[in-house]
């Protein structure tokens, strides 16, 4: 009978060391011990579309006045990829204090069947706008600095990204244009800079004579908002070519555009490691960390 009671004993001893512990580790990755909340709202119904967005934060950072926001537009050419893709990025960033944002936009994919009839990256485009809108005119529930907005992408993420500071045509029309959509900084990942290219073109189908008109590498011009880019050299899907004539011509213009390059890494900078999606490392994410508090976007 001892033994017994004193094996319950251990039992339940360990049981609540293990639950200790976990606690424990739960609040060191919430740094201040503040869990993350993780909420989701509509911000866009149009046609047969309830567009939603993931907003990541914590308590700690509501409590206080002009926070930083990050909004995430994932990658997938267009047509493929998932807000979730930035779930864990959101939850990084939202543990230090920012309020994060992960973007469902328009693909161009019907059931399967690649072009949609009726979506094109030019709804990508004008869903990545309205959801920067959408961030500001809500910037005051979550307590945002409505002038500290970044916009982040990964690969045709990154397009959507740029197009939200660059291109000017191509707004929703219920979007309130008193609103602006421009972001006051960019992260960019493996990010799509020059839209002239076949993929696009596809989708785009008997529109494709637009394609000029939603590529922001053709679309240069003063007063645009700091960016860095991630770039892998033997990226196969977007040439690192584009992004070096990116570079230069932002430079040409008085524009801020900081580019790290990665010899031997290809399209998924974080490859194999699926923390980040193979999206990036944490490496790159302490490098883009750097660039926010240089810009006072982070503390």
């Amino acid at each position: 009978m001892k033994k017994r009671i004193f094996s319950l004993f251990l039992c339940l001893f360990f049981m609540s060391y293990t639950d200790i512990c976990k606690g424990q580790t739960m609040n060191s990755l919430a740094g201040t011990g503040d869990p993350v909340l993780h909420t989701r709202q509509v911000y866009k119904t149009i046609d047969t579309f309830k567009l939603k967005v993931d907003i990541f934060y914590t308590d700690q950072a509501l409590a206080r006045e002009n926070n930083t926001a990050i909004v995430f537009f994932h990658g997938g050419g267009w047509a493929y990829g998932s807000p979730v893709e930035f779930f864990t990025t959101c939850e990084r960033y939202a543990k230090m204090g920012i309020i994060t944002f992960s973007v469902e936009y328009r693909l161009s994919i019907d059931n399967g069947v690649i072009p949609s009839k009726t979506i094109s990256p030019i709804e990508c485009v004008m869903d990545a706008k309205t959801a920067m809108r959408w961030v500001r005119e809500n910037a005051g529930k979550f307590h945002i600095d409505s002038n500290k907005i970044v916009a982040s992408g990964q690969s045709a993420g990154g397009h959507l990204a740029l197009c939200t500071a660059i291109i000017d045509e191509y707004n929703e029309k219920s979007d309130n244009l008193a609103i602006s959509c421009r972001p006051d900084a960019i992260l960019l990942f493996s990010s799509c800079v020059n839209a002239v290219e076949s993929w696009c073109d596809y989708l785009l189908a008997d529109r494709r004579d637009k394609i000029w008109s939603i590529s922001p590498a053709h679309h240069m011009k003063t007063g645009l908002p700091p960016m860095i880019e991630f770039h892998g050299l033997d990226d196969e899907q977007v040439p690192k070519w584009t992004v070096q004539f990116m570079e230069t011509e932002m430079k040409k213009y008085g524009n801020y555009f900081e580019l790290h390059t990665y010899e031997g890494r290809k399209h998924y900078l974080g490859d194999p490691d699926p923390k980040y999606s193979r999206y990036y490392d944490d490496e790159i994410l302490q490098i883009a960390d750097d660039f926010l508090r240089k810009y006072n976007l982070l503390d």
